[in-house]
């Protein structure tokens, strides 16, 4: 079975986007790192990329008038890229129904919580002042609404007496590291036995 060509979308370091470049570089895995590509001009992640030998691209929101036409150039530099499916690691933009439609069922987010547990900000805190016994990440298709699309997998942790937001958020992030790979090759998988239209 072919490779599907994978775009990584950040806005900041990167740190889940290294971990998707690391398991893409194998040969058996079901996507193929084509294209980096980031809001932001000055996000460490795209030097991360370029060190992976990943095309790295910067598109800077602010350059544009407004969501659309940013989101339109957006599109345009995948399409370019053929790509066929999307993974978002940190990008910190809230995409439109228009972006989300263009690729629907080819689009997923990795989100600090519990889904559907405290979608949106703040999600250890809010776990934390829940007085929740655990907390975790999810992997979930990207739909119109803001973390609600499908699950695709979760890791859980433990919370622990005393954890501060950040001590939570540590201790989630080594999950996230592990949990995303995985989950990309699930919905690699998925992509791939749907019936070609």
């Amino acid at each position: 079975m072919s490779r599907l060509r994978l775009a990584i979308l950040i806005s900041g370091r990167g740190t889940n986007m290294e971990r998707l470049l690391q398991a893409a570089a194998d040969e058996t895995y079901p996507a193929r790192a084509c294209l980096v590509l980031s809001n932001r001009a000055n996000a460490a992640g795209l030097d991360t990329a370029r060190a992976y030998g990943v095309e790295a691209l910067a598109i800077p929101h602010k350059d544009f008038e407004d969501r659309e036409r940013f989101e339109h150039a957006m599109d345009a530099a995948l399409r370019e890229h053929g790509i066929e499916i999307l993974a978002l690691a940190g990008f910190m933009r809230v995409l439109t129904p228009w972006f989300v439609r263009q690729w629907e069922g080819r689009m997923i987010n990795i989100h600090p919580s519990l889904l559907p547990k405290y979608p949106g900000l703040d999600t250890h805190k809010r776990a934390i002042e829940a007085g929740d016994a655990e907390a975790g990440c999810s992997v979930h298709w990207v739909s119109e609404s803001v973390d609600a699309g499908d699950v695709i997998a979760q890791a859980r942790v433990p919370v622990k007496a005393g954890d501060t937001p950040e001590e939570l958020a540590d201790r989630v992030l080594v999950e996230e590291h592990v949990l995303y790979p995985h989950a990309l090759a699930q919905a690699c998988e998925q992509i791939q036995k749907k019936p070609s239209s």
